[in-house]
C-alpha cells in the first residue's frame, strides 16, 4: 500500500493539470514501512528532459535524480517512488514505462489528464530482484486525510 497526504496527493495531480498536454514527472520521498508498504512524506517535481515526445514520455535527468537523493538523504528520507501524468491516456502504465522502471520496491503513481483536468490516479509497485523478473503490481492508495480536516 502506497500512504500519501491529501496535500501530496493534490499536489502530483495539479502538476499533471499544470504541465498539460505534455507530461509531468516527480519523484515521491519517504521511508518503506515494513508490513504497511511505502509512506510519501514530501513531493520534489523533476523537469521532462524529453522534447522529442514530451506528450506521452518522460525521463528525469540522471543529474537531477542524483540531487534529489542527495536531498532525501539530507531530510533522512528516501526515494520511495515516481509519478508522472499521462495526458488524455488512461492511469495504467504502459510498456515504455515498465521497460524504463528500474527502481525495485518503488511505486510508481500514473495520473490520466483528460482534457487538462486530472481525472484517475493509480499506484503500482515495482517488485522482484532483477531486471529480468521484475513486475508491477497494482498498488492501493492511502490518502491520509486528517491534515485536509483540520484545516476545516
Amino acid at each position: 500500500m502506497l500512504q500519501i497526504s491529501y496535500a501530496n496527493y493534490e499536489a502530483l495531480r495539479a502538476h499533471g493539470e499544470e504541465t498539460y498536454p505534455h507530461e509531468c514527472c516527480g519523484v515521491l520521498l519517504g521511508k518503506n514501512e515494513p508490513g504497511t508498504g511505502n509512506r510519501v512524506q514530501q513531493l520534489v517535481r523533476a523537469g521532462n528532459t524529453r522534447t522529442d515526445s514530451a506528450h506521452n514520455r518522460y525521463n528525469i535527468a540522471p543529474q537531477e535524480l542524483v540531487k534529489i537523493q542527495r536531498q532525501a538523504r539530507g531530510l533522512g528520507l528516501d526515494i520511495v517512488g515516481f509519478y508522472h501524468s499521462h495526458p488524455d491516456h488512461p492511469a495504467q502504465w504502459s510498456p515504455t514505462d515498465f521497460a524504463e522502471a528500474h527502481w525495485l520496491g518503488c511505486s510508481y503513481i500514473i495520473t490520466s489528464v483528460d482534457n487538462g483536468k486530472a481525472v484517475l490516479t493509480n499506484s503500482f509497485l515495482l517488485t522482484g530482484t532483477t531486471e529480468e523478473d521484475k513486475k508491477f503490481e497494482d498498488e492501493a492508495i492511502e490518502i491520509e486525510i486528517a491534515e485536509a480536516q483540520a484545516g476545516k
